[in-house]
C-alpha cells in the first residue's frame, strides 16, 4: 500500500498541470516551457541526490530522458493542441495495456488477467468519463498521441529494466537534465529566443518544475522499482481522474452522472491491478484451505 500511494503522488501532480499550464503557462513555446520544466526540477534533484552518472548510464540516462521527457512533453503538446482532451486522453488511457505488453517482451513481467480486465475498465471509465469526445479529429494529432503514450509504455520499461540499484531520485534527476538539454537545443533551433515571464508564468513553471515534475518523477520511479509495470501503468489512470476533478472544483465545472460511472470504473479498474488484490485473494484460499483441512479432520475424528 506504500508504493501505491507513493506513485499515486505522480498522476495526481500531473493531473493538476492541465488546470496550471492552461491559466499560468505561455500557449505558443511548447519547446521552451518543457525546456523550463524539465531542466530545474534535473538539477534540483542533482543537487538533492550528489550523485553523477557512471559508465553506460551517461548515455541511458539521454536516452531514457529524450523518450520519457523530451519527446514525451512535445508529443503531448501537439496532441493538446490539435486533439479533442477526450480523444487526447482515451488515447493515453491505452498505456497501461502497452506497458504490461512491452514489460512481457522486455522484462518478462507477465501480465495477469485480472490487471488485463483492470487495464480495459480503466479504458473504459476514461472514455466514458470524457464523452468520447467531438469536434474534428486530426490525423497528426492521433499519431502525436499514439507516439506519447508508445514511448513513455516503452521508456518506463526500458527504466526499469536498466535500473537495477540506481535509486529513483538519481534516475530522475539524469533522465531530466537529459530530456531538458535536449529541449533547449530543439527550443533555440524551432521557436528562437526564449519567451518573456510574467510573475505569474514563473509560479507557474515553479509549480509544474518542483511539483509536478521534479517530485512527480521520483514517486513515479520509486513505484516502477518496487511494483510490477502494469500495476503503475494503471495508478496512472489517476492522472484524467485527477484533470476532472480540479476542474469541477476551480472552474465550477458540474460532474454528470456519466462522469461519476466513468470515475467509479477508473477506480474499480486501479484497485484490480494492485497486488494488494493479489493479496487478499491468496489470503481468502489460505482460509479456505484451512477451513476445508480442519473440516476433513473433524470428519475423520468422527469416523474413527
Amino acid at each position: 500500500m506504500r508504493w501505491i500511494l507513493i506513485t499515486a503522488i505522480a498522476p495526481i501532480l500531473w493531473g493538476s498541470t492541465y488546470y496550471v499550464t492552461a491559466h499560468l503557462l505561455p500557449a505558443d513555446s511548447p519547446l521552451w516551457g518543457s525546456a523550463i520544466r524539465a531542466l530545474p526540477a534535473g538539477l534540483i534533484l542533482l543537487a538533492i541526490s550528489r550523485k553523477l552518472p557512471r559508465g553506460s548510464w551517461w548515455w541511458r540516462s539521454l536516452v531514457l530522458g529524450t523518450i520519457n521527457m523530451g519527446a514525451f512533453f512535445a508529443l503531448v503538446y501537439v496532441a493538446a493542441q490539435l486533439l479533442p482532451t477526450s480523444i487526447a486522453s482515451t488515447i493515453m488511457a491505452t498505456g497501461p495495456i502497452v506497458m504490461m505488453l512491452v514489460a512481457w517482451a522486455l522484462i518478462r513481467e507477465r501480465p495477469k488477467i485480472i490487471a488485463v480486465v483492470g487495464a480495459v475498465l480503466g479504458l473504459a471509465g476514461v472514455a466514458i468519463m470524457l464523452g468520447g469526445g467531438g469536434g474534428a479529429i486530426s490525423t497528426l494529432g492521433v499519431l502525436a498521441s499514439v507516439a506519447a503514450m508508445a514511448l513513455s509504455a516503452f521508456g518506463f520499461v526500458l527504466a526499469k529494466r536498466w535500473a537495477g540499484q540506481v535509486d529513483p531520485l538519481s534516475l530522475s534527476a539524469w533522465q531530466l537534465i537529459a530530456a531538458g538539454l535536449v529541449l533547449l537545443v530543439a527550443a533555440a533551433l524551432v521557436e528562437g529566443a526564449p519567451p518573456a515571464l510574467t510573475p505569474n508564468m514563473l509560479w507557474g513553471f515553479g509549480y509544474v518544475s518542483i511539483l509536478a515534475t521534479a517530485l512527480a518523477y521520483t514517486a513515479w520511479f520509486t513505484g516502477l522499482k518496487h511494483l510490477s509495470a502494469g500495476s503503475v501503468g494503471l495508478i496512472g489512470l489517476l492522472n484524467p481522474v485527477v484533470g476532472v476533478l480540479l476542474g469541477t472544483v476551480l472552474a465550477g465545472e458540474s460532474l454528470t452522472l456519466q462522469q461519476i460511472l466513468g470515475l467509479a470504473l477508473i477506480l474499480v479498474g486501479i484497485v484490480l491491478g494492485q497486488p494488494i488484490i493479489d493479496r487478499f485473494r491468496a489470503r481468502k484460499n489460505t482460509a479456505r484451505s484451512a477451513v476445508t483441512t480442519s473440516t476433513q479432520a473433524a470428519a475423520s475424528a468422527t469416523r474413527d
